[in-house]
């Protein structure tokens, strides 16, 4: 399914930064890598929005560079980022975040 624009909700954004910002505390300069790569992956749903599999209600797509998912929604032709989370988090949690937003 083509989709005509992606939009990151305020809290997948959040994500992001926090990513951001773990990164940065390893090394300087991995977060901007990190936002970078992710950011494509996210752009990446212009093409190919859908065909990942559900988890939790929510399409999933990983992360090409980073233990990363996107979950993210399609409605109508708009896909809608809903979280950016780090994999290594125990399913409970990731749950609970997803809950939160939806």
């Amino acid at each position: 399914m083509k989709v005509k624009e992606v939009f990151v909700l305020e809290e997948a954004f959040d994500d992001l930064n926090e990513g951001k910002q773990f990164y940065d505390f390893q090394e300087i300069g991995i977060g901007d890598y990190f936002w970078d790569c992710l950011i494509s992956d996210i752009e990446s749903l212009i093409i190919f929005a859908g065909i990942h599999k559900k988890k939790f209600g929510l399409h999933q797509l990983f992360s090409k560079r980073f233990p990363y998912t996107i979950y993210y929604e399609i409605i109508e032709d708009i896909a809608y980022v809903v979280a950016v989370l780090p994999m290594r988090r125990n399913p409970p949690w990731i749950l609970k975040q997803i809950t939160k937003r939806r």
